[in-house]
């Protein structure tokens, strides 16, 4: 089969990610060549188009499908992303000055309705809840369930209706370091701490892999106590605005209000980073448009996009 399709994998592209890929599903037979599922995952990231539609020199549907849902439950998608961020890293090319934000996503009506079941991953761990909830009745543990399920998935309601949202860390090149998926209500501060300590650049020798940026920018969404806790903890020079409420407390406080945070209003000019980041992600219509059913799958869906722009970068 031949590949140069719009959209494909190039041939640099793939010698890229081929050390990386799994060799066996641990199953009986022999998986599908990888550079054709692959270029068909990807086909359906950059169009949103059904699994069942794909075109067919992408080989069944069913085996890009099943492809891209175990590959998203057990961590390979971001794991392939790390490898790409560790060469770029190696070779000079990240700007650690960086930036954190969020976007709406809207979901399609059939992103709802998921199955009351766990990722494939984690399809055979037993844990203690049997014991946690011996005492609840049928249907407070089937709400309960349902209401964990719903938090899971990562589908919620917002002002744009059905929703989920994206928490994302970019670098100075406006490409995405890490990734969060939540229901689209979730206030952007709660998700500050997370997003960053998912910053995790591996080091292609010896040597830890880096998390710590060499300064961080972010709206005033993020001008909170515990946000700017953490950043004094983290040691890092970060730029916040003060939210004027706050500001007018601090001043109606006096000397026992503290000292004003510092702003460096240049380095704020760089916020527009993350922005561009994430009209970049948005490119991808499965990523502008949820139409995934489990959060596991979409998160999957979101990093593979945004392996893709740092190939392509």
């Amino acid at each position: 089969m031949g590949w140069g399709e719009r959209g494909d994998l190039s041939d640099a592209e793939w010698e890229r990610l081929r050390p990386f890929l799994p060799v066996s599903n641990g199953r009986c037979g022999r998986w599908r060549d990888h550079r054709q599922v692959i270029d068909g995952i990807l086909h359906r990231v950059r169009t949103g188009v059904h699994w069942r539609d794909l075109p067919e020199r992408f080989g069944p549907w069913k085996t890009v499908y099943e492809r891209h849902r175990p590959w998203s439950a057990d961590g390979t998608w971001e794991r392939l992303l790390q490898q790409v961020q560790a060469a770029a890293d190696a070779a000079g090319e990240i700007d650690w000055d960086i930036s954190v934000d969020s976007t709406i996503v809207r979901a399609h009506q059939h992103a709802a309705g998921a199955r009351i079941d766990p990722p494939p991953a984690l399809a055979g761990s037993k844990g203690d809840d049997s014991l946690e909830h011996q005492d609840e009745t049928p249907w407070q543990s089937l709400v309960g369930r349902l209401a964990e399920v719903v938090r899971e998935e990562g589908l919620g309601r917002s002002r744009g209706g059905f929703t989920s949202k994206i928490h994302l860390s970019a670098d100075g090149r406006c490409r995405p370091l890490s990734l969060v998926v939540t229901p689209g209500q979730r206030a952007d501060c709660t998700q500050f701490i997370p997003v960053l300590e998912k910053i995790r650049v591996l080091r292609l020798g010896l040597g830890r892999p880096r998390k710590k940026p060499d300064s961080i920018t972010a709206d005033k969404a993020y001008s909170n106590g515990p946000c700017r806790q953490y950043l004094r903890r983290l040691a890092t020079h970060h730029t916040i605005p003060e939210k004027a409420d706050s500001r007018a407390t601090r001043l109606r406080k006096g000397s026992r209000g503290g000292r004003p945070p510092g702003f460096d209003e240049e380095r704020y000019k760089k916020r527009n980073t993350v922005e561009r980041a994430i009209n970049r992600l948005k490119n991808f219509r499965a990523v502008a448009t949820r139409y995934d059913k489990r959060g596991y799958v979409f998160l999957g869906t979101v990093t593979a996009a945004a392996l893709v722009i740092w190939l392509r970068t």
